[in-house]
């Protein structure tokens, strides 16, 4: 008994590949970039469509 629980602590104990912390961390850091792109691509695009259509008037 006392083996299996060794094996099970010393599984648990390594030290291989990214945790989901590491996976949620990089996909908040990756939606907050996300937003940011997108927020600046609006509000380009809408200042474009604005000057596009104070030319035509």
């Amino acid at each position: 008994m006392l083996d299996l629980w060794v094996k099970f602590q010393n599984k648990m104990a390594a030290d291989e590949g990214a945790s989901l912390v590491e996976y949620a961390l990089l996909l908040v850091l990756i939606a907050v970039v996300a937003i940011v792109v997108i927020t600046q691509v609006g509000e380009n695009t809408s200042g474009t469509f604005s000057k596009v259509n104070e030319s035509l008037k």
